[in-house]
């Protein structure tokens, strides 16, 4: 198999195509978009994502990690009312964390309604009896989808949609106020 990258002239090689006059000139014929470079085996690859946003990634996915493992045992630990809110604050936390890991560059609002809407869009699917009758036969169905409708679990998104978005905005500021102190003076 060849790799893809390899194909076609690397560039600066002379192809036998020219630009000035010739038996091409005038026939409308291009030789189209400009080879990409190409890559020798083994080289290292640079990515196109700034290193800020993939440090951005991590501490999002170590955060999703995080909300993941605390929401499989905190809900367990509160009492049951307090339970159904937290698991559902939890379950868009980790929607939102997700989301955020998958596009840094996302606001908070952004994030935090998306979130809420797919939160939102899995509890009224509930409603339709389909999560159950799967749930039945899949732990990830059941872990994914839930079971049950419960109308007060789309509080229990909302508040977590608004903790995070509460939370991310605050952790923004505290940011940019750490850049403008560690900015030389007279920028």
């Amino acid at each position: 198999m060849t790799d893809p990258r390899s194909a076609g002239p690397s560039p600066g090689t002379n192809t036998g195509a020219s630009a000035g006059p010739g038996p091409e000139a005038g026939t409308g014929a291009s030789a189209g978009p400009a080879p990409a470079p190409v890559v020798p085996r083994g080289a290292a690859r640079r990515s196109a994502e700034p290193p800020g946003e993939r440090r951005a990634r991590a501490r999002w996915l170590a955060g999703a990690a995080a909300v993941l493992l605390l929401g499989l045992v905190l809900p367990g630990l509160a009492p049951q009312r307090a339970a159904a809110l937290l698991g559902g604050a939890l379950y868009t936390a980790l929607l939102y964390t997700v989301l955020m890991a998958a596009a840094p560059r996302l606001g908070p609002w952004t994030a935090g309604g998306t979130a809420l809407a797919a939160s939102w869009a899995v509890e009224l699917f509930q409603a339709s009896g389909l999560p159950a009758d799967l749930g039945r036969s899949s732990l990830l169905s059941r872990l994914v989808l839930g079971t049950t409708f419960d109308l007060p679990d789309l509080l229990g998104y909302a508040l977590g949609a608004v903790v995070l978005v509460a939370v991310h905005h605050l952790a923004r500021r505290r940011a940019r106020n750490a850049r403008r102190l560690d900015a030389p003076e007279g920028k």
